[in-house]
């Protein structure tokens, strides 16, 4: 093995070349400075959660509106009229979910393309491409007549999402100081809580009006119109600068995003080694990372962390709440009420994460988190299994109705500052950069899939498992936190071009990086 040397007392090493162990010099590299350049390029950035959050929140509101099921959906009025229905079966409907999930389908397959974009159009551009997309999506679903055209719509927003789920977070870390990537990280998340919440609200205020879903659905053009004239005034990244040969501009970003006098000269020069090391192999990402010594990325960034997210049911919540608060004996208003209430504890929790996640670190909070949303599950799961019945056909009071809000409470916070924002945030630290678009298309592909079948599925589940439905899910949390307490190591304030060392040192992944 050939060594490039490099300065002996700081290194940081980009390993998976064959042949090589690469020494360059980070002495001098920004690891902790805030500049207001870097909060407002992370801004924009971050916004990009807006349209998931936005979408996430909209439709679970508009799939409970009468005027939106009349037009639509008529059978699931009418089950919803039967003088005693099964509470946990009157929303079952593959074609009413097919609506949710369509949306997803879309997006795994953007995300796939939007792998090389990335590394061909930058970042930046990625994002102003999905948001101009999600805004035909979203213009085609206000005025949508038919089912095929509401469907069709929805995959415009999934191809938009497919491209800014893409972009955004690997922008957001190649962006933000090393120290402090956690709290830049969690912005996503956070944006999509204000989407969420946002959804909610306009949900409530609409949700009597005869043709206030389309209100709802057209209105997913201005989070759309925000993040995408946002991205028209920030830079691309550096290292995605570097990646195309734009030295130059890549040079005047890292000073804009450092501050001018930072010197970044130590910090350029890593990116500019990295980036020719890569470049140099000219092998097939899609194929690299199924070698051996990229298999702690392929199993937690592409596997285990994105099916975690969504098996932890947190979508199944977020796309039905409204159905489920009405489910378990809530008005119409009281349950969208109840949904906003739940959108603020969310992102009440995720102001949380931003402060605790580079202090406490990752796998404590996972852990944490993951015992409290175990508990939470099992308790949602004892009330309605005591106040429902085996049959499913008792309303309860809501007295317990309120408790079970309470309890999705403590679900919500728990999540917002573990695997939301974590979601995000470890894939793209834990990839080198030859593989980081690629890695995070295969994660974020991972991701849709898993909503997909949470989505199309959860209200099937509800009706024919009842309350065992959320002790399906409290059996995947418990899972995921065991993962997470065993297989994941912590990655708080290491640059991301030494981040082989966590693997090295890791008493399981040492194995396949130093093999």
């Amino acid at each position: 093995m050939r060594k490039i040397p490099g300065n002996q007392e700081h290194r940081a090493w980009e390993m998976g070349v064959e042949g090589y162990a690469v020494d360059v010099p980070v002495t001098g590299i920004n690891n902790g400075k805030i500049t207001l350049s870097v909060v407002i390029t992370c801004i924009v950035a971050a916004s990009c959660g807006l349209i998931y959050g936005y979408d996430l929140g909209i439709s679970g509101g508009v799939t409970t509106m009468p005027s939106f099921l009349l037009k639509f959906f008529p059978s699931v009025l009418k089950k919803a009229a039967a003088t005693k229905p099964n509470i946990y079966c009157v929303y079952d409907s593959q074609i009413l979910t097919t609506f949710t999930s369509s949306l997803y389908i879309a997006g795994m397959f953007a995300t796939l393309v939007a792998s090389r974009l990335v590394k061909t159009l930058g970042r930046r551009n990625v994002m102003l491409l999905g948001g101009s997309t999600f805004l035909v999506g979203s213009a085609l679903n206000g005025g949508a007549v038919n089912v095929a055209m509401l469907i069709l719509g929805r995959m415009m927003l999934g191809f938009g999402l497919g491209f800014t789920n893409q972009a955004a977070p690997i922008y957001l870390s190649e962006v933000a100081p090393p120290k402090w990537r956690g709290a830049f990280g969690t912005g996503f998340q956070f944006f999509i809580g204000i989407g969420v919440l946002a959804a909610s609200c306009i949900n409530l205020a609409a949700a009597k009006h005869p043709h206030g879903w389309r209100f709802c659905l057209g209105l997913a053009i201005v989070p759309a119109a925000i993040m995408t004239f946002g991205a028209l005034f920030i830079s691309d990244s550096p290292s995605s600068l570097v990646e195309r040969n734009k030295l130059e501009q890549a040079k005047r970003a890292l000073l804009n995003i450092r501050g001018k006098d930072t010197d970044i000269e130590p910090e350029l020069a890593l990116l500019i080694r990295n980036s020719e090391m890569a470049k140099a192999i000219n092998e097939e990402p899609f194929m690299t990372i199924f070698q051996r010594q990229y298999r702690p990325q392929l199993v937690i960034g592409m596997l285990a962390i994105p099916f975690f997210h969504q098996m932890s049911g947190i979508n199944a919540v977020a796309f039905y709440a409204p159905v489920l608060f009405q489910s378990v004996g809530m008005g119409n208003d009281s349950a969208l009420f109840a949904t906003i209430i739940l959108g603020m504890v969310n992102i009440l929790s995720i102001l949380v994460s931003a402060f605790a996640i580079d202090r406490c670190g990752r796998r404590f909070l996972l852990m944490e988190a993951g015992i409290q949303m175990i508990i939470t599950e099992v308790g949602v799961a004892i009330v309605l299994a005591l106040t429902t019945g085996t049959d499913g056909t008792k309303r309860i009071s809501k007295g317990y109705a309120v408790l079970i809000l309470v309890l999705m409470c403590f679900y919500a916070a728990g999540f917002g500052w573990s695997w939301g924002p974590m979601n995000w945030l470890i894939p793209i630290e834990i990839f080198p950069m030859k593989i980081r678009p690629t890695g995070q298309s295969v994660g974020i592909f991972v991701n849709f899939a898993a909503t997909f079948l949470v989505s199309q599925t959860f209200l099937t589940m509800l009706c024919h498992l009842k309350y065992g439905t959320f002790l399906f899910y409290g059996g995947w949390i418990l899972v995921m936190t065991i993962f997470a307490a065993l297989l994941l190591p912590e990655t708080k304030g290491i640059p991301l071009e030494s981040m082989h060392t966590v693997w090295e040192k890791h008493w399981y992944w040492r194995r396949f990086v130093q093999g």
